[in-house]
C-alpha cells in the first residue's frame, strides 16, 4: 500500500507539473520550444520541445515494454507545437494510469527483462513506473534551468509549492 500511495503522489505531482508547463508554453509559444539544449547534448534530443517530447515518449515507451506491445513511434509528435505536445502528453499519462489500475498487485515485483536501445535489462514494474516518474521529475528542472539560462522564467515548480499532499502558493 505505501508503493501505491508513493507512485499516486508522484503521479499528481507530475500532472501539476505538465498543466504549469503546459500553460507556460502556451503563453509563450513555439519559439521557447525551439530553446537550444546547448552544445554538450548526447545527440538525442536538440531543443526544449525534443526534450519535452522525451518525457513523454520515456512514458509511453516503457508502458509499451511492461504491456508487451510494440514501441510507439513518437518521432511522429512534432516537438515545436505546444499542444500537440501536451496532447501526447495527456494520452501518455492515460497510458500510464490504465497499466497502473490494472496491473495485477502480485506482478508489482516480478522481474523482467526488456529492451531498451541496444541493451537489455531486469527490472520489475515496480521499479521501472518509479523510474518514468522521477525520470520525468528530472527532466522538468532540465527544461526550467535551460530556459532560465535563456532569460525566461518558469515559476516555482518545487513539489513543495505544489497543491500535492495540500499547501499553500509560494509568498
Amino acid at each position: 500500500m505505501p508503493f501505491q500511495m508513493g507512485l499516486d503522489v508522484l503521479m499528481a505531482y507530475t500532472e501539476w507539473e505538465r498543466d504549469e508547463w503546459h500553460a507556460w508554453f502556451q503563453q509563450h509559444g513555439s519559439p521557447a520550444l525551439a530553446t537550444t539544449v546547448g552544445p554538450h547534448t548526447d545527440g538525442r534530443f536538440d531543443t526544449v520541445g525534443a526534450l519535452v517530447r522525451h518525457i513523454f515518449s520515456a512514458e509511453t515507451r516503457y508502458i509499451d515494454r511492461l504491456s508487451g506491445r510494440p514501441l510507439t513511434d513518437t518521432a511522429l509528435v512534432p516537438s515545436d507545437d505546444v499542444e500537440a505536445l501536451f496532447l501526447f502528453g495527456r494520452q501518455s499519462r492515460q497510458g500510464l494510469r490504465a497499466f497502473y489500475d490494472a496491473f495485477a498487485a502480485t506482478e508489482w515485483d516480478v522481474p523482467q527483462e526488456l529492451p531498451v536501445g541496444s541493451h537489455r535489462f531486469v527490472a520489475t514494474p515496480r521499479k521501472i513506473v518509479l523510474h518514468v516518474l522521477v525520470h520525468e521529475i528530472k527532466h522538468w528542472a532540465q527544461v526550467a534551468t535551460l530556459l532560465r539560462l535563456q532569460g525566461l522564467k518558469a515559476g516555482f515548480r518545487d513539489i513543495l509549492f505544489s497543491p500535492v499532499l495540500g499547501s499553500e502558493s509560494p509568498v
